[in-house]
């Protein structure tokens, strides 16, 4: 896409004309991606990276805030579809995650947790980060915390 486009969607994002933000995550083999660029199937692996992309390009570029950030990811994705709103509530499933905001690193090949490797961001240093998180009765990890 163009930086056009890119500021297209921010713009749309920022006035509210996007309401939500949703990765396609596609974690496609390395033999699928090296084929014609016509046939290859489309997309990236963007699960582990798409929060610090974000918060990088729409909160700490000031065009929302890290709480409208959190809402377009969360509920309102789940109110588009349908389905129920996260929420903290004694009962309730914990769907949530652990963020370390202050953290500066570099998105490498090792810290894939997918089957795949297609991601135009290894070696780009990301601001904030997915450290681990609640996901109905199980918790999981990508950084131990220290």
């Amino acid at each position: 896409r163009t930086d056009k486009d890119r500021q297209a969607v921010i713009d749309g994002l920022a006035d509210g004309t996007i309401d939500a933000i949703a990765t396609d995550h596609a974690p496609h083999t390395k033999s699928a991606k090296e084929v014609e660029f016509d046939i290859a199937p489309a997309g990236f692996i963007g699960f582990e990276t798409a929060f610090s992309l974000g918060y990088e390009q729409l909160v700490l570029a000031k065009k929302l805030s890290l709480a409208d950030y959190v809402s377009r990811m969360t509920t309102a994705p789940a109110r588009i579809l349908g389905l129920p709103m996260p929420c903290l509530q004694p009962g309730a499933d914990a769907d949530l995650v652990i963020l370390d905001l202050k953290a500066r690193w570099t998105w490498t090949r090792d810290q894939v947790f997918s089957r795949s490797q297609n991601s135009p961001f290894f070696g780009r240093q990301l601001h904030g980060r997915v450290i681990g998180g609640f996901l109905g009765h199980k918790q999981f990890w990508f950084l131990h915390p220290a």
